[in-house]
């Protein structure tokens, strides 16, 4: 079996077939693990996921409690609001980590039945289920020039997806833009400085400072209609990053833009939505955000990919070898979770990206009254927090 992509999504794919049986090789494009950006969450019905898979325990003892120390200031510094976690949180169970940390211990705990290979990418696809020409496996081609022929092909590479622009078609067929980009950087001057999170708002968006285990990382948002650009350009990603901060000098906002600038690893990405009737065609099914990408403003994608992986593979093996009736019964068990997701973002846009300066005080000043009055879930049972603004 072939899995596209070495990140969460096609990591649990692996370790959940391969811990079933299944010979997997997972193919990854870039040359070693991609271990940078912020904490994600694991919510809901994915913490049953990675307790199946044996790695709740070890999960836990890498938990952090960023966003707890999190919070909206204004142009001062000076802290105006938290983020409402009992809105944005499942439940206390919710476990918070650092994307690094969970994909270190997913790569970690692989079996013997599964490899990754680096640097490599699938470039051609034969499926002889769809093309008629048999009914055995799929013929892959690959950039390396190697070729293999597979059982079953799971592209788990993204929202970007390769196999799912060979299988399904281009991707400007399926995404969804929800008119918001995000941006990460390394911030290496602040990482042994202490001090809370803090998120500055000025119209349409946002610069943060998140600090957790001695790093220190600029965070950005704005809201913007869809831009092309190259996703391996990031000198032009930069720029788009620069010029939507143009005219902005307030708050820290020179000096995180000057810290994405001269960060190697820099990250810039949209928030988009992949929707596809099905997401899976022959022997070739779509996994995580590849199928069902929610966005990051939705902060589910992480749940959704841990889901993803250990449904399919339950039904899989469940269906033994009719892949067919597998994929559907995966799709079936997963469709609602995505759903639920993808319908989530737009209040946490509109939070995070108020468009006008009034917006921004009237936000702060809603959060601020649900967060004195006493017997706010806030107060009862705390969490996490947030804050923003001018």
């Amino acid at each position: 079996m072939l899995v596209s992509g070495a990140g969460i999504a096609g990591l649990a794919c692996a370790l959940e077939l391969g811990t079933r049986g299944h010979d997997v090789t997972v193919v990854e494009y870039a040359r070693r693990l991609r271990l940078n950006g912020t904490p994600i969450d694991i919510r809901g019905d994915a913490i049953e996921a990675v307790d199946g898979m044996g790695l709740r325990a070890e999960i836990q003892k890498r938990r952090v409690r960023m966003s707890e120390l999190t919070r909206f200031v204004d142009s001062a510094g000076e802290p105006v609001a938290r983020i409402p976690m009992a809105e944005v949180s499942d439940s206390d169970d919710d476990i918070e980590l650092l994307r690094e940390d969970l994909v270190r211990i997913l790569a970690e705990a692989l079996p013997d039945t599964a490899a990754i290979r680096f640097g490599d990418s699938i470039e051609t696809l034969t499926d002889d289920g769809v093309s008629g020409e048999g009914d055995g496996g799929v013929d892959v081609r690959f950039a390396s020039g190697r070729t293999g022929r597979y059982d079953l092909v799971l592209g788990a590479d993204g929202q970007h997806s390769a196999v799912r622009r060979l299988v399904f078609g281009p991707e400007e067929d399926y995404l969804r833009h929800l008119g918001v980009y995000f941006a990460l950087a390394d911030h290496p001057g602040e990482a042994s400085s202490e001090g809370p999170n803090s998120i500055y708002n000025v119209p349409g968006r946002m610069a943060g400072l998140f600090r957790y285990q001695g790093k220190a990382v600029a965070v950005f948002q704005f809201r913007s209609e869809r831009i092309d650009y190259d996703h391996h350009d990031l000198d032009a990603q930069k720029k788009i990053l620069v010029d939507a901060f143009a005219g902005y000098r307030s708050w820290r906002i020179p000096e995180l833009l000057d810290a994405a600038l001269a960060d190697p690893g820099f990250f810039f990405t949209s928030a988009s939505q992949i929707h596809l009737p099905s997401w899976h065609r022959g022997r070739v099914a779509l996994v995580g955000d590849a199928g069902y990408s929610p966005a990051f403003l939705s902060g589910r994608g992480t749940s959704l990919a841990l889901t993803g992986a250990r449904f399919l593979a339950e039904e899989l093996e469940r269906c033994g070898g009719d892949h067919t009736a597998a994929f559907a019964r995966y799709e079936a068990r997963q469709r609602p979770y995505v759903t639920f997701a993808q319908n989530r973002v737009h209040s946490g846009r509109d939070r995070m990206l108020p468009t006008t300066w009034a917006a921004i005080a009237a936000r702060n000043e809603t959060l601020r009254a649900t967060q004195a009055t006493p017997d706010s879930p806030e107060r009862t049972t705390p969490r996490r927090a947030g804050g923003n603004a001018e």
